[in-house]
This record gives structure tokens, C-alpha cells and sequence, in this order.
């Protein structure tokens, strides 16, 4: 076994800005993990509220490759690595590389049916409500729109996005950028603007004011959740799961936590860092168990690996298994 692991940089189609944090590139590790005949491939951006970055992730790999070039399994991984970005590109390397050796699609090898899926598109907060609803309108051939938000005039951006989209499906996603008492504030408008969930609206640790809160529109918890450990907490909370492989430490954390979050009568949702269509494929397959679905990271760029997930508007093609998995 032989591992590599490198840094790509993804230009994105504009700067991208949610609250508390921007990006004008989709900055990545890639993990190649190779037996002599197969090559296994897995991507991560890492968890950048927890201040993981390409080049702690890249350290955190190098630090366990010898490890993982004695042909160490999936099972074994946490023994090495926390949940993060390191732990992902690894672990997808390792379920693309059993794929390639036996044979079989990694739709076999976790005995998921696949079918295309519908994305929700992402909308990064602008300088203003009209610039917002702009891109909200050019984005016309997706059909649920992912809004970011942060506190500054929320609900102003909501009326224009909603007046540019009255069509759309929206999910709003703060960031952890607004109170309580904001979220209970404006939460009458959000229902007269009939949005579909509201993600992450409190800051992680610090929203234990939804305990006993009954809200008018289901809340997703994102940073709340980042893998099994903390699911119990998060379910008295949440009414939705999002489960991004890069918080999960991978594709196996990641299908654990789905399944757990279905016995606890949780919907789920599957999410992502940013990232190209390597990231995506093993995002794809966690989607096929979830409710909402936002793995868009490949139209934000300018560009994606070739062979990778083919997208007709908002619909996610099945991806080729010589691609990944």
C-alpha cells in the first residue's frame, strides 16, 4: 500500500460568503491510496469553524500514512484520527479503493439503491437584498435555493429573495449567526414567507435555549451535530440532521450517523464544505438516505474534474463508478 496525498485549489465562480467566513477558491486535500493495481481517491475541505485547513490536514494525513500503508481498514481509522477532514479523505479513499478491488460499485458494498437527486443551490450572502435576489433570480432552473444569512437584515433579503423566487423552495442556513431572540423575533415572517427550514440558527454550544422550543418551521442543526457522538444532544434540539462527510470523518461515520438519526425519528439532510465531484460522489451516497440535499459544491466553480457528477439543473446524476466508488 502506498499513500499520497496533495493540495488542489478550485477557483469558484464568485466570492462566496456566509456568516463569518469567505472564499474565492475551493482549497482541498486529496488523498490517492494505492495497492500496486487499484487506486483509491478521496477529497476533503476540513471543518473550518473548528480551524482545520488544508495544510493541518494535510500534517494530520502524513502524520498516520505509514499506518494506513499497512493496509489498515475503515473500521480501524478512529483508533488513528479524530472526526474531521484527514479521517474523510482517507476513509473515501479506502471505500473507493475496496470498490475497485472487489469489483463491486460502492452502491453494492453498502447495499444503497442509487437515483439521481435534487440539490438545493446555494445563495452566499451579497452586500444587499437586491444583489441577493438577483442571483436568486438567475438561478432559476433550481428549484429549492439554499440562503445564506448572517443577522444583518435577514428578513429584508428574505422579502427580495421571496418577490425575485415566489416559485422556489427555500432553506435558510445563519451559520450560527443569529440569538434566540432574534430567531423567535422574525420567526412569524419566515412562516408568511413559507420557508422550508431553517439551518443552524444559533451558535454550537450555545443553543441549548431550543431544548424546550416548539418552532413553527423545522430547524437543522449543522455545526450542533458533527458525528454520532453528539446526536442525542442535537435530536432533543433539531427536527433535522445535517451530516457533511467532512465533520463525520468520512463516508462509514457518516451512513453510522444516518441510521442512528433515523431511529431518533430526525430527518436528515446531507451537506457539504464546498468541494468538487470527488467530494460529492460519497455525499451522493449518504443523500440517497435523506431528506433535503445540498451538494452543489461543483456549480459554484468555474470547474470540475472531468467524469465527474453530471448535473441537469438541480438534478445530481449517478456517478460513474470508474470515477469514484
Amino acid at each position: 500500500m502506498k499513500l499520497c496525498a496533495h493540495i488542489e485549489n478550485w477557483e469558484l465562480l464568485r466570492p462566496f460568503r456566509i456568516a463569518g467566513a469567505k472564499w474565492t477558491t475551493a482549497t482541498v486535500v486529496v488523498v490517492q491510496i494505492s495497492d500496486g493495481k487499484y487506486i483509491g481517491r478521496g477529497e476533503a475541505q476540513g471543518v473550518y469553524y473548528l480551524h482545520e485547513t488544508p495544510a493541518s490536514i494535510l500534517k494530520q494525513v502524513e502524520a498516520v500514512a505509514d499506518r494506513i500503508e499497512q493496509d489498515i481498514s475503515r473500521e480501524q481509522l478512529p483508533e488513528l484520527l479524530p472526526s474531521g477532514g484527514a479521517r474523510n479523505a482517507i476513509d473515501c479513499a479506502l471505500w473507493d479503493l475496496d470498490a475497485k478491488r472487489s469489483g463491486r460499485t460502492i452502491w453494492q458494498l453498502t447495499g444503497i439503491d442509487p437515483h439521481p437527486v435534487v440539490t438545493a443551490y446555494t445563495i452566499g450572502i451579497e452586500p444587499t437584498a437586491e444583489m441577493m435576489a438577483d442571483h436568486a433570480a438567475a438561478a432559476a432552473q433550481y428549484p429549492v435555493l439554499k440562503i445564506k444569512l448572517d443577522d444583518d437584515q435577514p428578513i429584508e433579503r428574505l422579502v427580495a429573495i421571496r418577490a425575485a423566487r415566489p416559485d422556489a423552495e427555500l432553506i435558510v442556513d445563519a451559520n450560527q449567526a443569529w440569538s434566540f431572540d432574534l430567531l423567535t423575533d422574525i420567526l412569524p415572517q419566515c412562516v408568511s414567507l413559507n420557508l422550508t427550514l431553517i439551518e443552524q440558527p444559533l451558535p454550537r454550544g450555545g443553543d441549548e435555549a431550543l431544548d424546550e422550543f416548539e418552532s413553527p418551521i423545522p430547524l437543522a442543526a449543522d455545526e450542533s451535530c458533527l458525528d454520532t457522538s453528539e446526536l442525542d444532544t442535537a435530536a432533543n434540539r433539531y427536527d433535522v440532521i445535517n451530516i457533511k462527510l467532512d465533520k463525520t470523518g468520512g463516508l462509514t461515520e457518516a451512513l453510522r450517523l444516518a441510521r442512528a438519526t433515523q431511529e431518533k425519528s430526525c430527518k436528515l439532510m446531507v451537506g457539504n464544505m464546498m468541494g468538487t465531484s470527488l467530494a460529492m460522489a460519497p455525499a451522493l451516497v449518504v443523500a440517497q438516505l435523506c431528506d433535503y440535499i445540498d451538494i452543489d459544491g461543483p456549480l459554484l466553480q468555474k470547474f470540475d474534474h472531468p467524469g465527474g457528477i453530471t448535473y441537469t439543473s438541480a438534478e445530481a446524476a449517478v456517478f460513474d463508478p470508474t470515477f469514484w466508488g
